[in-house]
């Protein structure tokens, strides 16, 4: 079973050689790494060179944004599952993808989700995000599982489409949509916590944000004819809450 792992990047020169390392430093084998470059002006492309030999494919060109390079980044894979390993991340461990393959070959699942961890600038790991109490009914709510603890089948990508690039932030979440809600994919929680990440990010910078994903998360919904209660979305951030009291 080959795993591609796709890196996007820009102007990363300060994180990506740890990313690179997290990813050859893995005792499965059986691993197509793809880098997509949006034609960084640091020396981002000189640490790509470097480990060149390590690298299945990289390509350095302008883009559209994340999800355009994301976009680029499948249709240059040819393994049997996907994953995004962004490149301000790290692996948590070297074995990460050898329990992700054992996982998808026992289980013969379209998707897997795992579990990861969020650290600080220090270094520090701030939280634990779990998807074990994780399902697709709550996407209708705003709530999905952190997006690098998902492994795809390469084929959900030619079934159902690539990550639509008329979203701001969301278009994550809104294939996640598509992909669980819409079209009912085989997946299972299989507890592998599989990626540390930088705190922070497109979708987390505050009120605007919330504001502007919530209007995304609606979108989402709406486009793949799913039916819900957009009071409840915009209060998303109430029912975390919640649930975070619910398990204290």
């Amino acid at each position: 079973m080959k795993i591609s792992i796709i890196t996007v990047c820009y102007n990363s020169d300060k994180t990506i050689e740890k990313t690179i390392k997290s990813v050859i430093s893995q005792t499965y084998k059986n691993i197509e790494y793809i880098i997509v470059d949006g034609k960084s002006k640091d020396t981002t492309i000189d640490i790509i060179k470097n480990y060149e030999s390590n690298i299945s494919k990289w390509i350095s060109e302008p883009d559209k944004g994340l999800y355009d390079a994301m976009n680029k980044g499948i249709a240059l894979s040819t393994g049997d599952i996907v994953g995004i390993l962004n490149s301000d991340d790290i692996f948590t461990d070297n074995k990460v993808l050898e329990n992700v393959a054992n996982f998808h070959l026992q289980n013969k699942v379209e998707a897997s989700i795992g579990n990861i961890i969020q650290f600080n600038e220090a270094g520090k790991t701030v939280r634990k995000y779990s998807a074990k109490n994780w399902n697709p009914e709550k996407l209708k709510i705003g709530f999905m599982p952190a997006h690098p603890a998902i492994f795809f089948n390469r084929e959900l990508f030619d079934k159902y489409g690539v990550y639509h690039l008329d979203f701001t932030i969301g278009a994550d979440y809104e294939l996640i949509t598509r992909f669980f809600l819409k079209h009912n994919i085989t997946w299972k929680f299989s507890d592998i916590t599989t990626t540390s990440m930088l705190i922070g990010g497109l979708s987390s910078s505050g009120l605007s944000s919330y504001r502007l994903i919530s209007k995304e998360i609606k979108k989402a919904l709406t486009r793949n004819n799913i039916p819900f209660n957009y009071a409840k979305v915009k209060l998303r951030g109430f029912w975390k809450i919640v649930g975070f009291l619910n398990k204290a």
